[in-house]
């Protein structure tokens, strides 16, 4: 435990100590655990009651905590990061209300003392996640900012309008039935950084790496997760094609701005060949040890096979045989892959 020393704010004469402790309290019916900040005074002992003593400043400091160990408890925006949202825009606690149609000081509350509902969170959060949404609120809201004002908050929310991010959006927007775990998904929610991941881990590993084998890859990566510990590692969802299992949004998934693809268009074609390569940024930082076990798995066993190959032994898998043509294939199904 951290302590610091420094001038009693009591008695102004001797030596008092700022300690941080575990504290428990009750917030909205729950028991809540937080650090506590408080003043010790040094000229009494440490089992003397009177020796401790909390400013009205540092009440307050302490009660946010607590507060803000209820919203991580609870699932919700911290204060902190609500501060650190508005700040990312240059936002005053006004104009961040106003953008959502809220009252003046709702964000002025949520920072310092009040705890938001999920309804509000959940609007903050969509602002926070898009900002193509966040837009569209300034835009419906327009009327309550002056027009130099509005004009500089939307070309702030427009930089982080890229092409990068609309590319991953274009995925998202194919996903937005199952944002919840489910069995589809391997009940978990798709997670594009670490897909994003996986795929240049493969092209690190497989030279040649197309789409067709990438696809069935990616399908064993997270069946064989499925399989050994109950939850894919992705969150994408597949459906029964003709090539095996596809990924939805697959076309988009080639669109990704974290991996490398060269597009190819042979001559009498009249489809393209995509070619996945290494990608010399790669981060592999999200994929746990226990991932990097199973993708290693995969690309033992079918890391030299080609799409045609990797394709008819999907066929044989148990999920494939027990589904039709469009069909989504269920984790269920999945986990019983063959062995290898």
């Amino acid at each position: 435990m951290e302590e610091k020393v420094i001038l009693c704010p009591m008695c102004k004469m001797h030596p008092a100590i700022i300690k941080s402790r575990k504290a428990i309290t009750i917030i909205k019916d729950t028991t809540i655990e937080y650090e506590e900040t408080v003043y010790f005074c040094s000229t009494l002992g440490e089992d003397d009651e009177d020796a401790y003593f909390i400013p009205p400043k540092v009440m307050d400091e302490n009660l946010l905590r607590a507060r803000n160990a209820y919203r991580q408890l609870k699932g919700l925006l911290t204060s902190d990061e609500i501060v650190a949202f508005r700040h990312k825009f240059d936002l005053s606690q006004v104009e961040l209300a106003r953008l959502l149609g809220w009252g003046d000081v709702t964000i002025s509350r949520y920072e310092s003392k009040a705890i938001q509902d999920s309804t509000y969170d959940n609007e903050l959060r969509l602002i926070m996640e898009n900002p193509i949404i966040m837009l569209k609120m300034l835009e419906k809201n327009q009327s309550v900012f002056e027009s130099d004002r509005y004009a500089t908050i939307r070309s702030k929310i427009s930089e982080f309008i890229t092409d990068a991010f609309i590319k991953r959006q274009n995925l998202l927007n194919y996903y937005a039935l199952y944002s919840q775990p489910c069995t589809e998904n391997g009940y978990i929610v798709l997670n594009i950084d670490k897909l994003e991941q996986i795929i240049n881990y493969f092209a690190l590993k497989i030279s040649n790496l197309k789409k067709v084998l990438l696809m069935k890859l990616l399908w064993y990566s997270d069946a064989l997760s499925f399989k050994e510990n109950h939850i894919a590692i992705t969150g994408l969802v597949y459906m029964h094609k003709k090539l095996g299992a596809l990924p939805i949004g697959h076309e988009n998934i080639m669109n990704l701005p974290g991996i490398h693809v060269e597009e190819e268009t042979p001559e009498n074609f009249d489809y393209s060949i995509y070619h996945i390569l290494p990608n010399d940024k790669a981060d592999f930082s999200s994929l746990s040890i226990k991932e990097i076990k199973i993708l290693d798995k995969v690309i033992h066993q079918f890391g030299s096979y080609n799409g045609k190959k990797i394709a008819k032994y999907m066929h044989q898998e148990y999920a494939y045989q027990h589904t039709t043509p469009g069909q989504i294939i269920q984790f269920a199904d999945a986990e019983k892959i063959r062995d290898f």
